[in-house]
């Protein structure tokens, strides 16, 4: 598996609908379904929308928010019609492959989900990859979103970050330090990065880079574990409450995985390595460390053998 494709490369994508009725997709290229089962709307709105706190910011002030991997634009569509009317958005999207968008924006029910201003802004991503109002304007970078990422001015920086790619064992190409370093120096003082994903590998990275960590609570209808995401904070600004709508602290539980083997990061120095290369020079390292093994921490917390993915159908949060 590799991002250094061109759709025609990605396999086949196969629709299915979620528990709360809406549209989603499953890639065989990347071996998942692009949301659980429990519902892609619900998922869009409680793991992105609710912990953004969007009431906190002035609608007189413009928003910026990027969406890696915005696959059939339910995080970025939701965020928007979570939106004031008269609010101002500066919106960057990065997205390798083109098709869900297109396959979603064909289904009626995807369409009835949205305000007719939210819909427009899709369409137009879809037609030209990008948009413009009197006070908002929308571009979608197409490509390896490591390469994408690095062409945005340096002077760019973010109120949110929406990070959504494939899980960190399927696509750890976009989970890796120096990858996960860059989107956090986009934060802006205060700002969020958001993702469903709980990996250690990912939050201890997340941490080096400065930020400050929460964990997501589940989805509604999602099925319960021991946390369903992670929200990262860049310090300065308004002080982060440490628990909110839709997070609340680490456990002791999810301190300890931190030290342990798990954690041993995702490496890509140069920005271009495969997915193979990521992972094999990752169990290199995981066997000369000296951290405690993943699965004597999950016998100390009765959790048994990790399970691969969210559910059925979602996305892999092992590790």
């Amino acid at each position: 598996m590799s991002l250094n494709a061109s759709a025609t490369d990605l396999g086949r994508l196969e629709a299915y609908w979620t528990a709360d009725g809406s549209f989603s997709l499953h890639s065989s290229h990347f071996g998942e379904a692009f949301h659980n089962s429990a519902g892609a709307l619900n998922e869009a709105r409680a793991k992105f929308v609710e912990p953004a706190q969007l009431q906190r910011f002035n609608p007189k002030q413009s928003l910026a928010v990027l969406d890696v991997c915005f696959g059939l634009g339910y995080n970025s569509a939701a965020v928007m019609d979570a939106l004031p009317e008269q609010g101002a958005l500066q919106w960057l999207g990065l997205e390798l492959d083109r098709r869900p968008l297109d396959l979603a924006l064909e289904q009626q029910i995807f369409q009835e989900l949205w305000s007719t201003s939210v819909l427009k802004r899709l369409q137009a991503l879809k037609n030209t990859g990008c948009w413009s109002t009197e006070k908002s304007t929308g571009q979608m970078l197409w490509g390896d979103a490591r390469s994408t990422l690095s062409a945005i001015s340096p002077k760019q920086s973010f109120d949110l970050i929406l990070q959504d790619a494939f899980s960190p064992q399927r696509c750890p190409e976009l989970w890796t330090e120096e990858f996960l370093g860059a989107l956090a120096t986009r934060l802006r003082p205060g700002g969020r990065l958001l993702t469903y994903s709980r990996s250690a590998a990912v939050r201890a990275s997340l941490m080096r880079a400065g930020l400050e960590l929460f964990s997501l609570v589940a989805t509604p209808g999602e099925r319960t574990g021991w946390s369903s995401g992670t929200m990262a904070v860049r310090h300065g600004g308004e002080m982060c409450p440490v628990q909110g709508p839709g997070w609340r602290p680490f456990s002791t539980m999810e301190l300890e995985h931190l030290s342990t083997r798990a954690a041993i990061p995702f490496r890509d120095v140069t920005g271009t390595s495969t997915s193979e290369v990521i992972l094999k020079q990752r169990k290199q390292e995981q066997r000369r460390c000296k951290l405690e093994p993943t699965n004597a921490w999950q016998r100390r917390w009765g959790l048994g053998k990790q399970k691969r993915s969210k559910d059925q159908n979602g996305k892999n949060t092992k590790e």
